[in-house]
């Protein structure tokens, strides 16, 4: 019996994509090949990451497709209706990036809120290194509040670390109960509590309909001016030029950013620059565990290819 023909399109970690050989026969292909259609054409999995837009016209490349795998958390880059209208599954990573993700908000956290002095490149004078050491303050996390906005996987995992690692008080909103779900303690408040409340701000939605702009200019008008915001989630959710004039006019006193609308961000994002901020390419989930992780979509693919339930289909709502 031949095997089933799987397309990636986007790489994969070697021992996902080595086991995935041994199951199918895969066409690695890169978006921008020219042997590209050729493999749609043939391919019953389709394997992708973050940038192959699988839409309604991608779609009608692919006529034997029956499962598309997205390596990690977010399928915006699937049209998900369209695909189940032609009976083709959606599978994805949920936990792949969760650990990943909640390290990666408190190394922002903690570079925001404490001055480091890292030395230059060079040992500092002894009248330099006295007067940094004499004249920087930073904000202890026991004595803070974090916002959570979006209490899913990773909000939690946040949420987890925050309340008992750090001794933070924890509020949070979420369009769900969650409450069975907290291994912690955490306040549910609604939106305008919870810009009101949090020292940090950290958000962690998906990008369902709706949630373009979710944090603009009213809502960072109700935030502390000593508050941070960080955002690991997605960039659409956030208006950058509204958190770029409220840093600007001192009305917040921080901001990380993992992730943009579009991505990469263009040359003249409004954020760069500035000094109380700090912008990095998508890395929250780049460890060698969650690149391992999401490259196991492989198992879903062949799963749905072999007849059988996957363990992570894509939600109904999505």
């Amino acid at each position: 019996m031949s095997k089933p023909i799987v397309v990636v399109t986007e790489g994969s970690d070697l021992r996902p994509l080595a086991w995935l050989k041994e199951q199918a026969q895969v066409i690695e292909v890169s978006l921008s090949d020219a042997g590209l259609d050729a493999a749609l054409a043939q391919a019953e999995g389709l394997v992708i990451r973050t940038y192959t837009k699988v839409t309604e016209a991608f779609l009608a490349r692919c006529p034997r497709l029956k499962v598309v795998g997205r390596g990690g958390v977010g399928v915006e880059n699937i049209d998900v209706k369209a695909c189940r209208a032609k009976g083709i599954e959606v599978v994805y990573t949920p936990d792949a990036n969760t650990l990943a993700v909640g390290d990666f908000v408190f190394g922002y956290m903690l570079q925001i809120l404490r001055p480091w002095g890292f030395f230059p490149g060079r040992v500092y004078e002894p009248a330099e290194f006295k007067r940094i050491r004499e004249t920087q303050r930073g904000r202890q996390l026991n004595e803070l509040t974090l916002g959570v906005l979006g209490m899913g996987r990773v909000g939690r995992r946040v949420s987890h670390i925050a309340s008992l690692g750090f001794g933070m008080k924890v509020i949070y909103n979420d369009l769900l109960d969650v409450s069975a779900q907290l291994d912690f303690p955490a306040m549910a408040v609604d939106k305008p509590a919870l810009f009101a409340g949090a020292d940090v701000l950290s958000i962690h939605v998906d990008m369902r309909p709706g949630n373009e702009n979710l944090v603009a200019g009213a809502q960072l008008a109700l935030m502390k001016p000593e508050a941070i915001l960080i955002n690991t989630s997605r960039g659409e959710v956030l208006d950058v030029q509204a958190l770029a004039d409220a840093l600007r006019n001192k009305r917040l006193a921080g901001a990380a950013l993992d992730v943009y609308w579009p991505e990469p961000p263009k040359a003249d994002f409004p954020l760069v620059g500035l000094p109380n901020v700090l912008l990095t390419p998508h890395m929250a989930a780049r460890t060698y565990t969650a690149i391992e992780n999401m490259g196991w979509v492989v198992r879903d693919v062949v799963a749905v290819l072999k007849g059988e339930k996957p363990k992570y289909p894509v939600p109904a709502w999505r």
